[in-house]
């Protein structure tokens, strides 16, 4: 399709029903706009184009299972309705270039696509990393231009970066490979381009849950091969609102403080003659403390501690939200949130200690949640240490949450947000 088509389709009103599944209809011409914006902005930077397409990757919320992905556990988490967006066509220069609003350009070397050819912790790294996935699983890639647009909030806990990752692996499956590459491969390829190319040793928790869409239970037990379930657990209509509170804090520079939980939790499984701690229970923790403590740590041990606890939390969460449990729902949510701040201890950065937006957050969002006649909660929001705090608000209260949120907060910085159906897509 031309860009011109594409524009004439989304202002013209044939794409509104999608449209109003990801955002919904009060948010309908918003979208409109930013779509169209999007291929302007496409049409200025690379030209007027015959194959030109629009594709969209939602962030993701965690639900439960704080850092328990990584060593093979279990985790629930939602894609939401913040997401970003591309406007893509197979380019002519020879070269991979995609232009991010707000930032330079990324330009991959299809010719060199190795992980000493990239900067650590970039942009660009991602985008090679996932060429490189694909090729070497067989996958054709080739030159391509596209322009992107995110209002997944970066350093947020929303998982931009796993939102991006999936995007390029989006774009590559419906510019190269005629859309057959399943999602959850996809997902498999975005964890291996972050761990290989761009340097993080992160779980597959984030490019699941932002590939696939909707709330989904999945055990890493077999990461190769993850057990996936879609939960269809109707949050709003229990009455009840996602929130994100903006801490004003990034995950920028804080790989050090989310490379040191793996870490940490693999030194404590090793002791056990194991590559992770799946599989280990709270009493042969508990029968071996005095070794773990010497050898590896005490916040290793606690690290483990909140694992194996988290761990056994998720299938029980799980099967309250099949049932539409609510009050069982959020008690787990508060019993995470706890486990996190006391026992993963990633509320906060031990490198810089007067900087604490979460814990300030947790605080006001405790107390605005302590005064409504109905239950709530609230926890960190994913990798922790900054960004964002997740809490679940009647929507009765919602607006005196926000109110509440953003006295103490800043203005802005309480989201309200629902979850989205739909994962990794291609609008037109």
């Amino acid at each position: 399709m031309t860009t011109a088509e594409l524009k004439k389709q989304i202002l013209g009103g044939m794409c509104d029903s999608i449209l109003t599944t990801l955002y919904g209809i009060e948010n309908l011409e918003h979208a409109k706009k930013r779509y169209a914006n999007a291929i302007d902005s496409f049409v200025a930077l690379y030209g007027s184009r015959e194959d030109a397409m629009i594709l969209s990757v939602p962030g993701r919320s965690e639900i439960t299972g704080n850092h328990t992905d990584h060593n093979h556990g279990r985790v629930i988490a939602a894609s939401v309705n913040c997401d970003v967006i591309a406007v893509a066509a197979k380019g002519a220069s020879g070269m991979i270039r995609i232009k991010s609003e707000g930032y330079k350009e990324d330009v991959a070397d299809p010719s060199r696509l190795t992980p000493d050819a990239y900067p650590r912790y970039k942009s660009v790294g991602l985008v090679a990393g996932m060429c490189a996935a694909f090729q070497k699983n067989g996958l054709n890639i080739g030159p391509l231009d596209a322009y992107t647009t995110s209002n997944v909030l970066k350093g947020s806990g929303l998982s931009s970066s796993a939102a991006f990752e999936v995007l390029v692996g989006t774009v590559l499956n419906h510019l190269y490979n005629g859309g057959t590459v399943d999602a959850v491969d996809i997902a498999k390829y975005a964890k291996w381009a972050e761990n290989v190319f761009f340097g993080k040793p992160c779980g597959l928790m984030d490019q699941v849950a932002c590939a696939v869409g909707g709330f989904v239970e999945i055990d890493f037990k077999n990461p190769d091969e993850p057990e996936i379930e879609k939960i269809g657990f109707d949050l709003s209509g229990m009455g009840y609102d996602l929130c994100i509170v903006n801490t004003g804090g990034s995950h920028a520079d804080l790989n050090d403080d989310y490379a040191a939980i793996p870490t940490e939790m693999k030194a404590v499984a090793s002791l056990f003659g194991k590559e992770v701690l799946r599989g280990i229970s709270e009493e042969e923790l508990l029968n071996n403390c005095q070794k773990i403590r010497e050898k590896a740590g005490d916040r290793a041990l606690l690290r483990a501690l909140h694992f194996v606890k988290e761990d056994a939390r998720v299938p029980l969460i799980a099967e309250a939200m099949k049932h539409g449990d609510i009050h069982a729902f959020l008690e787990g949510i508060s019993a995470s949130g706890n486990s996190s701040f006391k026992y993963l201890q990633n509320v906060f950065s031990v490198s810089c200690p007067e900087e604490q937006g979460e814990t300030v957050a947790l605080y006001a969002a405790e107390k605005a949640l302590a005064g409504y006649p109905l239950p709530g909660a609230c926890r960190v929001h994913g990798g922790g240490f900054a960004g964002t705090v997740q809490a679940f608000v009647p929507r009765l209260y919602t607006e005196a949450f926000r109110t509440e949120m953003d006295r103490v907060m800043g203005k802005g910085a309480c989201m309200v947000m629902c979850v989205r159906s739909l994962g990794a897509s291609r609008i037109l």
